[in-house]
């Protein structure tokens, strides 16, 4: 089953994405040498700390958005989603309270998403999560990628 079926099946729908403002300055998806490279995007509309304001469950339900979104800008970019032979890297950056420490629990939410899609063997790939003080708009989570293309 393709990842475009995995995801129907899934009942999983693919958000629009709005227009940002610095968007002249912002090349969502750059393909070069049989990779894609995802510049960073997050759950728009939301905003917070999490540990703080935002709960670590909502915290994995941000990075859930953000794959969904994600995923979006690869089939914006290139018709579907089967075009993807396997995820590459992730780097995930959550705006995290002074001692919070469960930023790759946070970004499970999104590799869970991923692979839900993809299967393990094209969806897990090298990841890491990063706590910060701050995200542009006041975002809880950030997640950037590279993709192997087909």
């Amino acid at each position: 089953m393709s990842p475009d079926e995995r995801l129907e099946e899934l009942g999983l729908r693919l958000p629009p994405i709005p227009a940002l403002p610095f968007a002249p300055r912002l090349v969502p998806v750059l393909a070069h040498g049989g990779l894609a490279y995802l510049s960073g995007i997050g759950p728009l509309g939301r905003r917070g700390v999490v540990g703080a304001e935002v709960s670590l469950e909502q915290g994995v339900d941000a990075a859930r958005e953000t794959a969904l979104l994600l995923l979006r800008r690869l089939v914006d970019a290139f018709g579907e989603l089967d075009r993807v032979e396997r995820f590459v890297r992730v780097l995930g950056f959550v705006r995290s309270a002074p001692g919070f420490a469960d930023q790759p629990a946070v970004l499970n939410g999104f590799t869970e998403t991923i692979v839900s899609v993809f299967g393990e063997e094209r969806g897990l790939c090298a990841r890491s999560a990063i706590g910060v003080s701050e995200l542009p708009a006041g975002l809880p989570v950030e997640v950037e990628a590279i993709v192997a293309l087909r």
